[in-house]
């Protein structure tokens, strides 16, 4: 923590709220390193198959179908207080990090300069990664492999369907003018997600303009709602491998063998997706730095490797930012406003799988996506995960409001939570390279500083 907290301004949040602490988040989090709780979510995957195919009347049916209905509904009250938790805190989670993300730059100064180009950078490799996403969903259709009928069943005590938007009967003009919410509170009430985003941007916009003074009880506020979504994240990740144990038990007993193709299929397009767009980066920092792939791999590889240990892009940050000036040679300055802004909103993995998850969903039961409904889901997939804080876990807790914009019952998560912990650890690795790959562009893109580090990347 902070030993010697200054007056507070917005150029301060990520100095006050990111840098320092981090260095003890890393430590806390380090713990997920040596539990290993991947490898408690994966034993409890293996649980939950096997438990759920020894008392499915599909499977070895080892008992009688009440008894396999009696085991796993207790055994899947876990997976119930997970997702309850998580769709609690989902709202202040992602409204409070966008806040946090745009008006909490440590340079400010810096940040009305490269506005004009980081933003648009950010933008279009997120909307890169959500265009490789829909394209492989689309064309490996993973959720064919499972039967949508025998999944609504299954899933029908998990949650309420969620009526979809009428959106034919809307116009452009409609769409548009609906983008700006005219009540927060009713968009908040409605779980508009696209209209959640714009206010938070609107008001991280807002706050970097005003007197730091007038703009420090709301990013303090910010910061103590963050801080608080996040502390019920870490509580929902303790009964994260139960949950996983339970909701799998429950869907492989109900829905058999066919579940689990399905699911094969899935992770697999999410990793290639995943492959695809780390490609899309060594391509990048290649054309534009002139670093051979495999010389950037290897001087980001402890990177990729905590952040996939500990599913967090907020936790590796004290090592990113020293990885790129010391291993990549970026200027200080662009390192230091890049590395935390991009743990915030650059989530190109997260909006990656999350478009990939929400139209293999869309396949499995049955939801057919009109031209319009397909591009309002890519446009808030990109606006969402300008939201999705940089912690474990919450990637689960973004799509949870994407599915209710395009007619999916909440309830599906439960077919994806058992596999989200692996593809959470995926994406966080490719998240924080992404992060790294804009330091490059945005060190050749910005005169370089008298202070700074010279040269670039070699």
């Amino acid at each position: 923590m902070v030993e010697k907290k200054e007056d507070f301004q917005p150029g301060m949040v990520s100095t006050i709220n990111s840098v320092p602490e981090l260095g003890a988040l890393t430590e806390k989090l380090a713990f997920l390193v040596r539990s290993k709780l991947w490898v408690q979510i994966v034993v409890c995957m293996i649980l939950g198959i096997g438990i759920g195919l020894s008392v499915s009347q599909e499977g070895l049916a080892l008992v009688s179908e009440q008894t396999a209905v009696l085991i796993t509904g207790w055994l899947v009250l876990p997976g119930h207080l997970f997702l309850a938790l998580i769709q609690m805190i989902m709202l202040p989670l992602v409204v409070s990090s966008i806040v946090l993300g745009i008006a909490g730059a440590e340079d400010l100064d810096k940040l009305r300069k490269m506005g004009l180009r980081i933003a648009p950078y950010f933008v279009g490799t997120t909307t890169v990664a959500v265009l490789i996403g829909v394209v492989l969903v689309t064309f490996v259709e993973p959720g064919q492999y499972i039967d949508p009928q025998m999944l609504s069943a299954a899933l029908a005590d998990t949650a309420s369907g969620v009526v979809g938007k009428d959106l034919e009967k809307l116009t452009l003009h409609d769409r548009i003018v609906g983008l700006i919410p005219a009540n927060p509170l009713s968009a908040a009430l409605d779980e508009s997600m696209l209209q959640i985003v714009v206010f938070a941007i609107l008001t991280g916009v807002a706050l970097v303009s005003i007197d730091s003074n007038r703009a420090r009880p709301l990013l303090e506020l910010s910061s103590s709602v963050q801080e608080l979504s996040m502390k019920i994240v870490s509580w929902a990740m303790v009964i994260a491998p139960l949950a996983v144990l339970g909701l799998l038990a429950q869907i492989t007993m109900q829905v058999g063998v066919d579940a689990l193709v399905g699911m094969s299929v899935y992770v697999g397009t999410v990793l290639l997706g995943l492959g695809l767009l780390l490609g899309f980066y060594v391509t990048v920092v290649f054309i534009v730095g002139g670093v051979s792939p495999s010389k950037f791999l290897s001087r980001v590889r402890e990177v990729q490797l905590l952040a996939f240990s500990t599913s967090s892009s907020a936790a590796v940050m004290p090592l990113s930012i020293k990885t790129a000036e010391e291993k990549l040679g970026i200027q200080s300055s662009t390192a230091n406003f890049i590395v935390p802004l991009g743990a915030t909103i650059n989530m190109d993995g997260t909006a990656l799988y999350q478009v990939i998850a929400a139209v293999f969903l869309t396949q499995v039961f049955g939801v057919e996506l009109s031209s319009g409904e397909l591009l309002l889901l890519i446009a808030t997939t990109i606006g969402a995960s300008i939201g999705s804080p940089s912690t474990p876990g919450v990637g689960i807790v973004i799509l949870a409001t994407i599915l209710t914009n395009i007619g999916v019952p909440a309830s599906g998560i439960a077919l994806i939570i058992g596999v989200d912990r692996i593809l959470d650890m995926s994406r966080t690795a490719i998240n924080v390279t992404g992060d790294l790959t804009a330091c490059v562009v945005m060190d050749r893109w910005l005169p370089p500083k008298s202070d700074d580090i010279e040269g670039g990347v070699n």
